[in-house]
Parts: C-alpha cells; sequence; structure tokens
C-alpha cells in the first residue's frame, strides 16, 4: 500500500465518535458496571441474611475469582490483541462473552435449598459448606464470562478514537449506561423480596431465580447488538501487526510508571467504593428500619434510583470539566467528592429521617463516576505514549491488568468487609431463624387470607374444600418424611447454654410425628362439608392447618432455644438485648397456644397479625453491632481516598503531553 493511500485511509477516520456507536458502546456498560457489582454486592448480601452463611467465608469465597482473574485475565487481552478474524479482533469476544455473562448470571441463584435438600447432609455445617462450594463455582464461571467480555469492550474503547478526550467521552457513555442499569441492584434486592417471586414461605433467594431470568431474557439480545452494530476503525492498521509474545507484552504493561501509578489509584479508590456498597446494604436495613428488609428494600431502591441519576448527570460536568482543567485534577475533585460523602453519612444515617441517605448518595455517585470513567480513558492514553515508544497497540494488555486490579479491590474489599461484619458480630443466625418462621407464618396467613375471602364472597363450594383437603394431606405427608428423617438424623447441639433443649426438640418432633399421622388418617378418610362449614362460617377444620401449626411451633422453639442461648453466653456483650429479644416471643407462644385451642376464624386472624407484628423486632441487631457498622462504613473509605490521593499526584502525563502524543501518532502513521 503507497503512502498516499495511506494517508487517505487515515484521514478518513474523523475522531468524533458517530451518535449511533456512542450508545452501542455505551450499552456495553450493563455487564462490568452493573452486572458485575450486581453479583459481587447480592450474593455477598444473601448468602449472609438469606441462607446465614458466614460473612467470613462469602467475603473470602469472592476473592478466589480474583485471583483465577490474575491469570485469566491477561491472557485474555492478550489473545483479544493478537485475535484475527474478518469481525475483528474484539467484535467476538463480545458476543460470547455477553451470552455466558447471561447465562450464569442465571445459574448463579439455582443454590439447592430448602429443608428436604438439607437432609442430604448430616449435619448443618456439610450443608453450608456444600452451598459456599455451588456459590463458588458459579462465580468463577460467572466471572469468566464478564471478563471474556470486559477486557475486549474496554480495548475497543481506546481504539474507536485517537482524541484523548473523545476516549473521555465514549467511556462516559459506558459509565452513563452502566449506572442507569446499576439503579436495579437495589430494586432487584426489592423484587426478590415480593412474593409473587419468591413465593409463599420463600426468602429472597428463592425471588433472584426468576429476577435473574428476566435480566438474561434483556442481555442476549443485546450481545448480538453489540456484535452487529459495533465497528473496529482502526483495525486497518492493527490487522498487519505482528503478534506479540504474552510476557514480553506483560513486561511492558508493569514497567510504564504512569500505568503503575493510575492503576494503584484506582485499585485503592475501588476499595473505598466496595466497602461502601456492602456494608451500605445492611446500614438501611439494620440501622435505619431495625431489620425490616421490606422497608429496607424500599429505600435501598429510592437510593439507588438516585445514584443512578446522579451518575447520569454527572457525566455531562465531568466532558466538561476534564477538558478544561486536566484529567489528573478532575480525578483529585472525584477523591474530594467521596470524602464528603463518607463525612456527611455521620449526620444523614439517621432512623427518624431515614430519606437523609441520599444526599452522601448524590455526593459519592458522582465522585464514583468522575473517576472510574477517567480511569479508562487515561489508560488510553497511556497506550498511546506506548505506542509512540514501541510501535505496538496492546490494548487489550494494558486493560486487562487494569481491569483486574480494580475487581482485587473490590474482592479485597469483600473480603475486609466480610471479615468486618464478623467482628461487628453481626447475627446471621438470628436473621435466618427469624426468616424460617416469618416463613411459616406466612404460609399460614396466607392459607387464613384465601378461606377469609371465600367466605366473605360466599365461594366456599365443595370443589375449594376439596382442593384444601388434597393440599393439606400432601403437605401433611412431606413434613411426615421430613420429621421422620431430622428424627433419624444425628443431631449436633449447638446450644450449650441452654439445659434440655435436646430432649425438648426430641420431644416435639414425637408430638408433631403423631399430630402429622392424625391428619394424614383423618384427611385420608374424612371427607369434609362445605355445607357444614357455609352454615358456621367462622369454624375452620383445625385437620387442614394442623401441620402449619405443627412447622410453626418447631421454628418457634429453635429460635426461643437459640435466643437463650445467646444470652447465657459468658463473653457477650449484649445479654440484655438477647433477653428481650426472647421476652418477645412470649407473644407468639401464646398466639400459638391460641390456634391451637380455638381455630376459629376471627383467632386465627388475630394470632397471625399478632406474629406477623413481632417478625422485625425479631430481627433487631444489637447496638454495639449497628454503631461499629457504621463507623467501619464511614471510615475506612476515608482512608482509602487520602491513600488514593498520593498515588495520584505522582501520576505525570499531562493534558499537554497527551496532545503532543496525538499529533505525533498522527504524523507516524501517515508517513508509514
Amino acid at each position: 500500500m503507497g503512502t498516499e493511500e495511506i494517508k487517505t485511509t487515515v484521514s478518513s477516520h474523523s475522531d468524533k465518535v458517530k451518535f449511533g456507536q456512542l450508545a452501542a458502546y455505551g450499552a456495553g456498560g450493563i455487564i462490568p458496571v452493573a452486572l458485575f457489582n450486581i453479583a459481587g454486592i447480592l450474593v455477598g448480601l444473601m448468602g449472609n441474611i438469606s441462607l446465614g452463611l458466614s460473612a467470613f467465608w462469602l467475603g473470602l469465597i469472592l476473592i478466589v475469582p480474583r485471583l483465577w482473574d490474575s491469570f485469566s485475565d491477561p491472557l485474555i487481552g492478550h489473545f483479544s490483541d493478537n485475535t484475527r478474524t474478518r469481525w475483528g479482533r474484539r467484535r467476538p469476544f463480545l458476543l460470547w462473552g455477553g451470552i455466558l455473562s447471561a447465562a450464569f448470571f442465571v445459574v448463579i441463584w439455582l443454590i439447592p435449598k430448602g429443608e428436604m435438600v438439607q437432609q442430604w447432609f448430616p449435619t448443618e455445617r456439610g450443608y453450608q459448606v456444600f452451598q459456599l462450594i455451588y456459590i463458588l463455582v458459579s462465580l468463577l464461571l460467572f466471572f469468566t464470562a464478564v471478563n471474556l467480555f470486559e477486557i475486549p469492550h474496554g480495548a475497543l474503547g481506546m481504539e474507536m478514537s485517537s482524541d484523548s478526550h473523545e476516549r473521555t467521552r465514549l467511556f462516559s457513555a459506558k459509565s452513563f449506561v452502566g449506572n442507569l442499569f446499576a439503579m436495579s441492584t437495589p430494586w432487584l434486592f426489592w423484587l426478590a423480596n415480593l412474593k409473587v417471586f419468591k413465593g409463599t414461605g420463600g426468602t429472597e433467594m428463592d425471588g433472584m431465580k426468576y429476577v435473574s431470568l428476566m435480566i438474561a431474557a434483556l442481555l442476549i439480545p443485546l450481545s448480538f447488538w453489540w456484535f452487529f452494530k459495533l465497528r473496529e476503525p482502526k483495525f486497518h492498521i492493527d490487522k498487519p501487526q505482528q503478534k506479540t509474545n504474552f510476557w514480553k507484552d506483560m513486561k511492558l504493561v508493569v514497567s510504564n510508571r504512569n500505568f503503575v501509578f493510575l492503576t494503584l489509584t484506582i485499585f485503592t479508590l475501588a476499595m473505598g467504593f466496595n466497602f461502601v456498597q456492602l456494608l451500605g446494604s445492611y446500614i438501611p436495613i439494620f440501622y435505619v428500619f431495625g431489620g425490616d428488609k421490606l422497608a429496607g428494600a424500599t429505600m435501598l431502591g429510592i437510593n439507588g434510583t438516585v445514584w443512578a441519576i446522579t451518575g447520569v448527570v454527572a457525566v455531562f460536568p465531568l466532558n466538561w470539566i476534564s477538558p478544561k482543567m486536566g484529567k489528573r485534577n478532575t480525578l483529585i475533585i472525584a477523591m474530594v467528592l467521596m470524602i464528603a460523602a463518607q463525612l456527611s453519612k455521620i449526620v444523614c444515617y439517621n432512623p427518624n429521617h431515614p430519606y437523609l441517605i441520599v444526599i452522601p448518595t448524590i455526593l459519592l455517585s458522582a465522585g464514583m463516576l468522575f473517576f472510574f470513567t477517567l480511569g479508562s480513558s487515561m489508560v488510553g492514553d497511556i497506550c498511546d505514549e506506548d505506542e509512540l515508544k514501541t510501535g505496538q497497540r496492546t490494548e487489550g494488555s494494558y486493560y486487562a491488568v487494569f481491569w483486574w486490579f480494580i475487581k482485587l479491590g473490590t474482592a479485597l474489599a469483600s473480603f475486609v468487609a466480610g471479615a468486618l461484619i464478623v467482628v461487628t458480630m453481626f447475627d446471621e443466625t438470628q436473621v435466618t431463624k427469624v426468616d424460617k418462621f416469618q416463613g411459616n407464618v406466612d404460609e399460614l396467613s396466607t392459607w387464613v387470607k384465601e378461606w377469609n375471602t371465600k367466605i366473605t364472597t360466599n365461594k366456599m363450594d365443595a370443589s375449594f374444600v376439596q382442593s384444601m383437603q388434597a393440599d393439606a394431606l400432601k403437605e401433611a405427608k412431606e413434613y411426615q418424611k421430613l420429621l421422620k428423617k431430622e428424627h433419624e438424623k444425628k443431631f449436633e447441639n449447638s446450644f450449650d447454654n441452654v439445659p434440655g433443649y435436646t430432649a425438648q426438640r426430641d420431644s416435639l418432633i414425637s408430638q408433631n410425628l403423631s399430630s402429622v399421622q392424625n391428619s394424614i388418617d383423618q384427611l385420608s378418610n374424612t371427607k369434609i362439608s362445605a355445607d357444614s362449614l357455609l352454615a358456621n362460617k367462622q369454624s375452620v377444620p383445625a385437620v387442614l392447618i394442623q401441620t402449619k401449626m405443627n412447622k410453626l411451633s418447631a421454628t418457634v422453639l429453635e429460635l426461643q432455644a437459640y435466643l437463650k442461648d445467646k444470652s447465657l453466653e459468658k463473653k457477650t456483650k449484649n445479654t440484655d438485648h438477647y433477653v428481650a429479644l426472647a421476652n418477645e416471643l412470649t407473644t407468639v407462644q401464646q398466639s400459638l397456644a391460641d390456634m391451637r385451642s380455638n381455630t376459629n376464624l376471627s383467632t386465627l386472624q388475630s394470632s397471625v397479625k399478632a406474629m406477623e407484628g413481632e417478625i422485625v423486632i425479631l430481627k433487631k441487631q444489637t447496638p454495639y453491632t449497628l454503631l461499629m457498622m457504621r463507623i467501619v462504613e464511614i471510615g475506612l473509605p476515608v482512608l482509602l481516598s487520602l491513600i488514593s490521593l498520593f498515588f495520584v499526584l505522582r501520576y505525570s502525563l499531562t493534558e499537554d503531553r497527551t496532545k503532543e502524543i496525538k499529533e505525533l501518532l498522527k504524523a507516524k502513521h501517515a508517513a508509514a
């Protein structure tokens, strides 16, 4: 190819990215910005408060994919740099990475759970180990798929324009759309808490199985759109480039001084960001709303929406400030905003005024958008500088290392935050045992409401009664199987401070076995008359709800023993807290006794209502836990922001030097 022909080709590619390409590239932010954080945050949160798994082990698990990424990310970046297909270097990765990310995101939430699954394992500890292993494997698959998409996608953003600030515009679009979708993170938790998704007696982990399918249905068509819509304008230059050696590329990347300081800056800021994300989910639920998951989820949803709107709006001042003040100074502004956001939480975490939370959210969202967007854009500037020195374009390798450090910061923050949750003495066992109690109450409440509706609307007929009788018989038979396995199973009494609990438990299992057998006999041999029920509308056959009350009695005994055990621990600082919660169970026990002695409709309704009123109170955490969570969540990000400031002041690729490199590269390409 002659010199004139190359000049024509180069000059025909404007530095300005067209809107269609900008929109398609920006939409790719859904996977690395939103989906990546959704998995990291919700797996830790739900695993802890839904499954009762240790926050420490969940945090440790989140580090393992990052260690795997230390091998896979540079390889993906290197393969992407050296891929030569008719569709370009990056686009095939976008298609398959997007599809696999969608599929494995669904797999994460398909954790086998429930009492019947638990019976497969000889001990509760073995069951929890199984769940942790499942989470680890599914996260490894998911994050690998995200990497297949994100690293080539980030490298493509550096190639789509040779103008430094046009790259900022591209990565701003990516942050814009990613943050727009990221508002769904807390709303997904809220959706998963709705009965329509989690079902009667289920938890938010059950709800996420269906919510994740909706996300996958969105991502798969988008993957094809990205593949067909996006273009690689510099592929005509990169295609004849000789394939490079992997280790040589890695040596060039890690020896670049500006890249090292930039990466350390973003790494420490990412640590601070994820401290906020993880612990910030606990504080609205357990401090501001005292353990009310649905109210806390609603507040998290509102807060997430404010976050996303701020992130969307902040794109515009970023693109105005950055060219005027330079990228490094704009990055410093981002750090100042983050520090101000954290300090404002001292007064904005207020149970009496919960909506004050949006003030630090606005400041923090703007700061986070600034530094994450600028970080990726600045890596592109470093790649230009490297090309001028070496003659090679290795955006994939640079972006892989940069992205891995961000993810490492995320994982370390999750691990440290998980360990700190343990240090704060957050009681996930209390929460999951109350969740189990809540599930039993929800089942009973749903049944009573359905029965009452049929009575009040005069729709109590033979088919409905037969259906209820058949459901009760099926439930009794399933519960009988569970009780028999529970009776045969070797029991580990973890309630060392509660004398006589083992005997109480064995006695209750025997009573419930006798009761459920009696229910099976009655339901199998006696047909309940709809006419007699219509004649006495307040009469509810006890046999139809006996199994539900048996389940509830077992759950209440277990919860009571746990709270009593915690109140009698010698080393605990929270005796009064657990004594108060144990006293709250008096209302529950009285309501249960009322239902057993009198099964008319009005008694059932009032008893269920009284139990529902105790649920949130029973989830309340200790004052020590709530105080320590706030101290950690506010203080650590401030400290890490100050460390990041130290690193960014040593970044020396100035605005003038960036412009000079751009012109030199243009001249080099034209003269080739």
